[in-house]
């Protein structure tokens, strides 16, 4: 049987993938870069608007996106939907089960995404033979919590317009560091979607894009987002936060 471009894509090699983060700058040596290629499997698509998991599910593995988008989000017993995050290609998703050992929140595919699934239990295992790895691994879960925590509290002191400034500039730096052009942001994510995630209105939302487009800092088209002006929508962001 002929193996699809798909299929072979998804036989690549850790140390060519995106989980690079975690190992390559520690230099593991080939057998131990062997090691943790035999522990991660590759075999999961998620088509958009499927579940990758949900609230409650058991903590059975990480998962890190090859490509796509997701958005984690969490219900209130109310019924009220609160998203937290949109989880892009090479980000681990499922770090904040660890401490329960079952998922807080759903993680859903904006977008036909491909994910490398790490089991938990043998990560574990791994971790504790590898020093170097174990090391890193703290360290990508406080980069991740300190990540998050530091955009929030940020966001919360923004007016709406810079706030929608702020979320642009953080997926563009995001990109960037991927190896993607910052310019361009394709944006899998409805603007009620971003709404959700910046404790704004969808109207809200909708004009602080349109007040952006007429100031000459982003050029939108559909769900394409081209930033014009990089230098001063972050010094939008800057001084806005110094007057906070």
């Amino acid at each position: 049987m002929a193996v699809t471009s798909f299929e072979s894509s998804l036989r690549q090699r850790c140390s060519n993938c995106s989980l690079r983060e975690i190992c390559l700058p520690l230099g593991l040596d080939a057998e131990e870069l062997g090691r943790l290629d035999e522990l991660v499997k590759r075999r999961r698509r998620v088509f958009a608007g499927q579940h990758l998991f949900r609230a409650g599910d058991p903590l059975q593995a990480l998962a890190a996106v090859r490509t796509g988008f997701f958005k984690i989000y969490e219900v209130s017993a109310g019924g009220h939907e609160q998203i937290t995050a949109f989880p892009m290609e090479g980000e681990l998703m499922g770090l904040d089960a660890i401490s329960a050992d079952v998922h807080r929140g759903n993680a859903l595919a904006l977008e036909d995404s491909e994910v490398c699934e790490i089991p938990f239990t043998k990560l574990e295992g791994l971790l504790s033979d590898l020093p170097r790895l174990q090391h890193q691994f703290h360290k990508l879960l406080s980069g991740a919590i300190g990540n998050d925590h530091g955009l929030m509290m940020v966001l919360g002191t923004m007016t709406a317009e810079l706030k929608v400034a702020a979320f642009l500039l953080n997926l563009a730096d995001r990109l960037e560091a991927r190896g993607q052009p910052r310019a361009i942001i394709h944006l899998p994510m409805s603007r009620e979607e971003i709404g959700n995630y910046l404790g704004l209105k969808l109207e809200t939302v909708s004009r602080m894009f349109s007040k952006l487009r007429d100031d000459g800092l982003i050029v939108t088209e559909g769900r394409k987002t081209e930033i014009r002006n990089y230098a001063a929508l972050k010094d939008l962001c800057l001084q806005g936060s110094a007057h906070a």
